[in-house]
């Protein structure tokens, strides 16, 4: 009897840990997705496929769809629009309660959520992750080196978007800039940002890169148009389901905007390691820390800049 036991346990297991661990690894799982139960969510003219990996989850196939849904609608306030008309979106049920996620697109658009077991309504009410994933949709791949841009843009943009939606406070979103983007600057040895694939440069380095190309289309479209405005006329090119030359991307991107900030700055950033000077940047924007929180000033030198960033159209 032990034997058959023994043996039925092992067959159990070898039935079961494929099937898990076929939604994991480096890659998204096209093939076993497709197999799954599937939820369609539309939005603005899109389809989100959503897909449950086995597993237990504390939280309901309903509240997931809700918060796919939410994420989506706040990328829409962005980008007038979803970046991809079909995307396929991956639940997987993980230990603990953390929530991770991977864009994919070489097979058409994917996300991939490792979702804690233990995460909750209230874990996914403040989650960043999900709207996160759904702007690196809007943008092409690019080769690896130029991770950071496309890292940055969807750390800076993930936090605007979700202000212009209704979910953040500016406060909040400033504060976490003050705190986090020190971890952008170049440190002892840095090349520039093409160079130097550290985990700040990566993405605080890409976020301060954004927040300087938004300031500056601003200044010098009298505050008229936004780093929105160039991203928007990329994505009527191209999408993370294609890839180009960061080269290409940028020269397309500032063709929205008439201007060449994005490449200007590119050129200034990529091989060469420059020092921004934060705290000069955070008073001209009226920005100021009491207590651990940031404090909007409106009667400073960038102060309807720093407004307009954070304000959806109508």
């Amino acid at each position: 009897m032990l034997r058959i036991i023994i043996v039925v346990s092992m067959f159990l297991f070898a039935a079961t840990v494929p099937a898990a661990a076929q939604f994991l690894g480096g890659r998204m799982p096209y093939g076993a997705f497709d197999k799954l139960d599937h939820t369609e969510i539309k939005v603005d003219g899109s389809t989100l496929v959503v897909g449950i990996a086995p597993g237990k989850l504390a939280l309901s196939r309903g509240e997931i769809v809700a918060w796919v849904k939410k994420s989506a609608e706040a990328v829409i306030t962005y980008y007038h629009r979803f970046p991809t008309a079909r995307t396929r979106v991956l639940i997987v049920p993980v230990s603990g309660a953390r929530i991770s996620g991977q864009a994919f697109g070489h097979r058409g658009a994917a996300i991939r959520l490792r979702v804690g077991r233990n995460a909750t309504a209230a874990d996914l009410a403040r989650d960043w992750v999900m709207v996160h994933e759904m702007i690196h949709l809007a943008f092409p791949m690019l080769n690896r080196r130029h991770d950071w841009l496309a890292e940055g843009l969807a750390v800076y943009i993930e936090s605007v978007a979700r202000v212009r939606a209704g979910h953040l406070d500016q406060a909040t979103i400033w504060t976490d800039f003050v705190e986090a983007m020190p971890r952008g600057l170049p440190g002892p040895g840095d090349r520039g940002l093409d160079n130097t694939p550290t985990w700040g440069r990566t993405y605080w380095g890409g976020a301060l890169f954004c927040l300087l190309a938004d300031i500056e289309i601003r200044k010098r479209t009298r505050n008229e148009m936004g780093l929105e405005h160039a991203l928007r006329k990329m994505l009527s090119v191209a999408n993370h389901e294609s890839f180009s030359a960061i080269e290409t991307a940028i020269e397309t991107a500032d063709i929205g905007t008439g201007k060449t900030v994005l490449m200007e700055l590119y050129k200034a950033h990529r091989d060469t390691a420059i020092d921004v000077d934060l705290d000069a940047l955070w008073a001209e924007l009226g920005v100021r820390m009491e207590d651990g929180a940031a404090v909007l000033d409106g009667s400073a030198p960038l102060a309807e800049i720093r407004e307009a960033i954070f304000t959806a159209e109508s």
